[in-house]
């Protein structure tokens, strides 16, 4: 079981921790396959959801007219690189500004911001944060190869400036829009946890396992209490 794995102490920062260079390169061809079922994903999810899209975004802008419909927001991929990741807008237009009042009202341990009342979301935003709609427009990232199906949570750049050498681990391959932590407890989990389960992937990464972990997020997709 993948989460019992997580409960193992945290290592310690040392070089025996760190990955080496051929254990992160190591499997040239699952790369491929990868990349290819990527594109494909991706393809076809954004024909696929388009009417679902075209939903969403007139109720974003019934609830807001004046705020945008997509969320566009730094992240830090693959190697520590900035990209602009994009989402459903599903916070009042001035989220960013207000955050700031808020941080001390985290609700999840480690370099994350969680609330689960965030004052900040809309009621459009409630629904498509819950059933994470908001993430699909993600799939632009990921035909652009800033992103995969499959990966860590690509962080924000405040969050990446409190990690360790150990938790800059999970930044050495592509960010995903789903990964073991969604599938395994989302926002339940601390932030050690999700970083133990980023760095299992990281070893344990193939095709099969990328599918497995695929065809669990549809499983949990709506409804889940972890989502906020």
């Amino acid at each position: 079981m993948i989460l019992k794995e997580t409960a193992v102490k945290k290592k310690e920062n040392s070089a025996n921790d760190l990955l080496t260079l051929n254990q992160i390169n190591s499997k040239f061809s699952y790369l491929i396959w990868k990349r290819l079922m990527d594109i494909v994903g991706a393809v076809l999810g954004l024909i696929l959801l388009s009417p679902l899209f075209i939903i969403i975004a007139i109720s974003i802008k019934i609830e807001d007219p004046k705020g945008p419909i997509f969320f566009r927001q730094v992240r830090i991929g693959k190697n520590e690189n900035e990209f602009h990741m994009y989402k459903f807008r599903s916070m009042v237009n001035d989220a960013e500004e207000k955050l700031k009042d808020l941080l001390t009202l985290n609700e999840i341990s480690g370099a994350m911001f969680k609330m689960k009342a965030d004052p900040r979301v809309t009621k459009i935003g409630k629904f498509i944060r819950k059933t994470s709609i908001d993430e699909l427009p993600q799939l632009w990232n990921v035909l652009k190869g800033e992103m995969s199906l499959v990966g860590p949570r690509p962080p924000l750049l405040r969050e990446v400036n409190e990690y360790s050498p150990y938790d800059k681990q999970r930044l050495l391959i592509t960010p995903g829009c789903t990964g073991l932590w969604q599938v395994s407890g989302r926002n339940a989990l601390s932030f050690e946890e999700m970083v133990e389960l980023d760095l299992i992937y990281l070893r344990k990464r193939h095709l099969l396992l990328d599918i497995k972990i695929i065809l669990k997020t549809f499983l949990v997709l709506f409804g889940s209490e972890n989502a906020f």
